[in-house]
């Protein structure tokens, strides 16, 4: 089955009883059973429902993955689906370059209960491996990253994962499977916060998780189950709608996000542009070779720091100032205060995020318009 089908088809057969083509929404809390230890394959929905194992199954299939889990966010996945598979003791290598929920989930709530974290260069195989040590666990990568839109060598950590016994995971949020594959490039697991490409239209929270092998599935399926971090079977159907999109909209989002880049690669009042489609983008050969596209987010730096981006903010007439991204719809991010606040100045400093660092999420308006706003908002 080719991509564009599975995105339609994939978990989602006609239902049985009525013919409906569309997944129905089994709003329910639990099961009628038939006699004691005699149920039909449900017990009660924190356990599994239908619409969300219809999702589940879903996104295995788009991943390329054997099992797809469901979780009520993003966050709740990586502390569900990854992090709760690790003791006391044990240590993570991330990327530096990562979404500030992430690193708060690291530094916040997991580092305290004895997790050990070690921060290497996105950009660079080589730090990642200087950065292994004998209890090292987990590898954690996103690609493209938030909000640098650093590549991270999938194939390179895989590898650098396996000699040391080691599980590689990877936030697959920003690129979708659609344009990224990671389990294909040896990852054991993908992460992916469906609010964003997969749910698409800035409508519903959710997480999900596709897991290449049967061990740790069934360990991430045992902490769903017990800690209930799990979606709802409508916040499921609105997704699994989204998805069914996905293809069309990650096409149009990519144009938009092309033109957007030339442009402010251009314009006067910009210093530098992050898209790993342009290029002069440095991870640009990485990305044609690990990737099928390019996405749509493209982020920037204003000459003049905060005060120009305020400026550019209070000028945008379409892009909407706001938080998340991958909605149908043109978003603006200011990262210093709102994705990335949970970081330390001094520490988004050091990585690249600066007062002047603005991240847009191209939606699939009309691309003069776009452009039109932001050399509106950018004139000085």
């Amino acid at each position: 089955m080719k991509f564009e089908t599975a995105l339609i088809h994939a978990g989602q057969e006609a239902d049985r009883s009525t013919g409906s083509v569309n997944i129905p929404v089994y709003q329910t809390s639990t099961y009628k059973q038939d006699g004691i230890g005699r149920d039909r394959g449900w017990e009660y929905s924190r356990t599994g429902n239908p619409t969300r194992k219809a999702l589940e199954d879903c996104i295995a299939a788009l991943e390329g993955a054997k099992y797809g889990l469901a979780f009520a966010s993003g966050l709740a996945a990586e502390a569900t689906a990854c992090l709760s598979l690790l003791k006391k003791g044990d240590h993570v290598v991330s990327g530096d370059d990562v979404y500030g929920g992430t690193y708060r989930l690291f530094e916040k709530v997991f580092r305290k209960w004895g997790l050990e974290v070690t921060y290497a260069d996105s950009k660079d195989p080589a730090a990642f491996r200087k950065a292994v040590r004998r209890n090292t666990r987990l590898i954690w990568a996103e690609t493209p990253t938030n909000p640098l839109l650093n590549i991270t060598d999938i194939a390179a950590l895989a590898e650098i994962a396996k000699k040391a016994g080691a599980l590689l995971a990877v936030d697959n949020t920003f690129a979708t499977p659609c344009f990224q594959r990671p389990i294909e490039l040896g990852a054991d697991i993908v992460v992916h916060s469906s609010t964003k490409y997969l749910g698409g239209h800035s409508d519903v929270i959710g997480g999900l998780v596709a897991v290449a092998d049967k061990g740790v599935y069934e360990e991430v399926k045992f902490h769903q189950n017990a800690a209930g971090g799990v979606p709802g079977p409508w916040d499921s159907w609105l997704t699994l709608r989204g998805i069914k999109t996905l293809a069309v909209r990650m096409q149009a989002h990519e144009a938009n996000a092309f033109a957007i880049a030339e442009f402010l690669s251009a314009h006067p009042a910009v210093s530098k542009v992050f898209y790993p489609g342009l290029k002069t983008h440095p991870g640009h050969s990485l990305a044609d070779r690990q990737m099928s596209g390019f996405g749509g987010m493209v982020s920037f730096e204003l000459k003049g720091g905060r005060g120009a981006a305020e400026v550019f903010f209070k000028k945008l007439r379409i892009f909407m100032l706001a938080e998340s991204l991958g909605g149908v719809e043109s978003l603006a991010c200011y990262p210093s205060t709102m994705t990335h606040a949970s970081i330390p100045e001094k520490d988004r400093l050091k990585r690249g995020i600066t007062g002047g660092l603005v991240r847009l999420s191209a939606g699939i308006e009309s691309a003069d318009d776009l452009i039109n706003d932001l050399e509106r908002a950018l004139k000085r």
